[in-house]
């Protein structure tokens, strides 16, 4: 068994992740972080291990043509080899404004709902730990609070809502495997896999960190990858993920996932306490804090001070604040496959 095989087996047992009876859903986009994923866990069902039913699901966002359309035929192939289901649904997004986070919010429209379709209870994401690091500096550079310094969990519900499935997210490759171990797990089979030139545009923020700032960072600490991947692990230990939820007074203003906030329950918080409990409601509508910065969070503060009605906040992935009739709504626009 090839260590990157018994290494995801170690940490399958160790997040109670399911062995048999249920149908799971993972994420593969051609690269080689997911394809690397899927072989390992192709590897295991042969061995035995597993006995899972694995739906493959990608999603094709038509960004890069007849590249895109490609990634989608290595992927269908390759589960066609390994005589696994594949699904997949594809988005042509139009401009270049937010483009990163709607692209990801219709890849996870599309995974929530292909769960509930199968009656899945878990979908897997192949986030490394390059990702884990990445995600914790953008968030500070973005001047996330706490709840971004979390960075991402390895396990947690696919929808972050009180109304979910009950589907789980899970990235059991977020606390051990680096991209260089999932491009050798992938050569060491012979497989090829999919370079998307999307990673190498610096126009995107994600890829000048990758490709500028840790670089940089690697001259003072070699391991920076790893730091701060364990960083982000450690504060999420010492805050419990505590910073999505609050006091008991808050939790009231946001039962059972009310898509409106009464302006009067807010006004005479103080500030602190109406940040949380704005953050809180917005992540609950919203599904997560992905995209979510200080200044949003501000931004809906500033409604509730207002007097004015007919106001609106855009939020990043389509999403809205609107204030009318002494209420602050969320809007959000779903798309469909």
């Amino acid at each position: 068994m090839h260590k990157f095989v018994r290494n995801l087996i170690t940490e399958w047992r160790r997040l109670g992740l399911p062995f048999a009876n249920q149908a799971v859903i993972v994420a593969v986009s051609g690269g080689a972080d997911s394809t690397a994923l899927l072989l390992a866990l192709i590897d295991l069902k042969k061995r035995k291990k597993l006995d899972l039913d694995v739906v493959v699901a990608h999603f094709n966002h038509k960004l890069r043509g007849r590249e895109s359309d490609a990634d989608e035929k290595f992927v269908r192939e390759l589960a066609k080899k390994s005589d696994l289901e594949f699904v997949t649904a594809s988005d042509r997004l139009e401009g270049t404004n937010d483009i990163e986070q709607r692209a990801r919010n219709a890849r996870y429209d599309f995974l929530a709902k292909l769960a509930k379709r199968k009656k899945s209870g878990l979908v897997l994401t192949a986030h490394t730990v390059n990702d884990q690091a990445e995600t914790l500096l953008l968030n500070l550079i973005r001047g996330s609070g706490i709840d971004g310094l979390c960075a991402m969990t390895v396990v947690r519900p696919l929808e972050q809502t009180k109304k979910a499935n009950g589907a789980k997210l899970a990235r059991p490759l977020l606390h051990w495997a680096k991209r260089a171990d999932t491009e050798e797990f992938c050569r060491a089979l012979g497989m090829k896999f999919r370079q998307d030139r999307m990673n190498d545009d610096l126009k995107f923020t994600r890829v000048r960190v990758r490709k500028t700032i840790m670089p940089e960072l690697a001259k003072l600490n070699p391991k920076i990858v790893e730091t701060l991947a364990k960083t982000a692990s450690l504060i999420q230990q010492k805050s419990g993920l505590s910073s999505n939820a609050s006091n008991g007074e808050i939790e009231k203003l946001n039962d059972e996932r009310s898509e409106q906030l009464s302006v009067a329950d807010l006004t005479d918080l103080p500030e602190n306490e109406l940040f949380i409990a704005i953050r809180a409601w917005l992540i609950e509508n919203r599904g997560s804090s992905r995209g979510l910065e200080l200044k949003h969070i501000g931004a809906v503060a500033r409604l509730v001070k207002s007097r004015k009605s007919g106001r609106i906040v855009e939020l990043p992935g389509s999403d809205s604040v609107v204030k009318s009739g002494g209420r602050l709504a969320f809007r959000h626009i779903k798309l469909e496959y």
